[in-house]
């Protein structure tokens, strides 16, 4: 089985995680959550609500961030940083092979 060690799929995964989480993470209405202990009936658990803190963060709500989960600007960016990381052999493999 060959491994794709150039990190073009983490890359794409992390990108489509941000996107969507930008544009459909503050849904209102709780209806599916792939959170297992959600699902087993629990009321509490240590990250829900990092989803919509992180898409309130990323739109500049910064009080309902907080409010759905205290990490979640730290998760956006420990994201953001992997993603910056993910980009940077790219962009130096493309400048030297400019000269």
């Amino acid at each position: 089985m060959k491994v794709n060690q150039s990190g073009n799929l983490e890359l794409i995964v992390w990108l489509l995680a941000l996107i969507s989480l930008y544009a459909f993470g503050g849904a209102s209405v709780h209806t599916f959550s792939l959170c297992p202990l959600d699902n087993l009936g629990f009321t509490w658990c240590p990250g829900c609500g990092i989803g919509r803190s992180m898409h309130y963060f990323m739109h500049g709500d910064f009080i309902n961030s907080w409010n759905y989960h205290p990490l979640g600007w730290f998760a956006v960016g420990v994201i953001s940083f992997r993603i910056i990381e993910l980009f940077k052999p790219k962009i130096k493999k493309k400048l030297w092979q400019m000269y």
